[in-house]
């Protein structure tokens, strides 16, 4: 499957690149930087640390989607609404790890998800999206009367969205299994004199610092105990598999909006 990796010479792009290099049934077709990048006609391999690949680095992403088969891409939420009305032009797979997005862009992902085949989520990982089944089951099973929900979560101090996506996936999880909507019932902020916890509701909280790539959090409290689920990432390439995973499962699906919970057989 050739693969084209937008955002090459960033920390997920070479991740991507190496993770595709080693990864059997898959190649690396193009790789996109932004124009003006110092990257621009440099090996993507060599740029990756994956040895010489013959693919120099583009900054135009409209020839690089010409006869491939998948874009990964893990940018920005203005980049992933530009290679997905690409991505749907071309009729190929758009996985999306970009983290950040508003409502506006989801609607542009969807729309794009008409003629393209879109995987879509906060996180990529095996891991996470079991931990988010396991979260939505223990949110339904103990009472929201009795038992409070905190989503903890820590990255490293350059993530410049918060909370992060994949915080936002374990309390789009939990209020699914509360029947809740969390647009309403959540707190992302809390300083000053706020009075009582209000009872439902399901709360964040941010940490940013060092080179964490992602440590993630979901805390039940109830009255006199606690039930913690949680998920460490210790290293990118995690990510990076899923979404190479991602776009192999979507090559033969039909144009489609999915999530990794399709993806792993997980949905329901």
């Amino acid at each position: 499957m050739k693969l084209v990796v937008v955002g090459a010479a960033g920390r997920m792009g070479q991740t991507l690149i190496r993770v595709i290099q080693e990864t059997p049934g898959v190649k690396l077709h193009a790789a996109v930087e932004r124009e003006g990048s110092p990257f621009i006609g440099k090996d993507a391999g060599e740029l990756a640390g994956a040895g010489f690949l013959g693919v120099p680095v583009t900054s135009d992403p409209l020839e690089a989607f010409l006869h491939a088969e998948g874009v990964l891409d893990f940018t920005s939420p203005a980049g992933s609404v530009e290679f997905a009305g690409l991505a749907a032009q071309a009729r190929i797979v758009h996985v999306i790890g970009t983290t950040g997005c508003t409502e506006a862009d989801e609607e542009k992902f969807a729309a794009a998800a008409r003629h393209a085949r879109v995987v879509k989520s906060g996180n990529m990982s095996l891991g996470v999206n079991l931990l988010g089944v396991l979260v939505e089951q223990a949110a339904k099973a103990l009472p929201a009367a009795g038992w409070d929900i905190e989503v903890l979560e820590m990255h490293h101090k350059h993530k410049v969205d918060a909370p992060s996506g994949t915080a936002l996936l374990l309390g789009q999880a939990a209020a699914k299994g509360r029947d809740i909507d969390l647009k309403t019932q959540s707190v992302r902020v809390r300083d000053g004199h706020t009075g009582a916890r209000e009872a439902g509701t399901i709360g964040f909280a941010t940490l940013r610092g060092g080179s964490v790539i992602g440590e993630h959090s979901v805390i039940l409290a109830g009255e006199g105990e606690l039930v913690t689920l949680s998920h460490s990432a210790l290293d990118r390439s995690i990510f990076a598999r899923g979404a190479v995973a991602a776009a192999i499962w979507a090559r033969t699906e039909k144009p489609g909006f999915y999530s990794m919970l399709d993806v792993l057989g997980l949905s329901h």
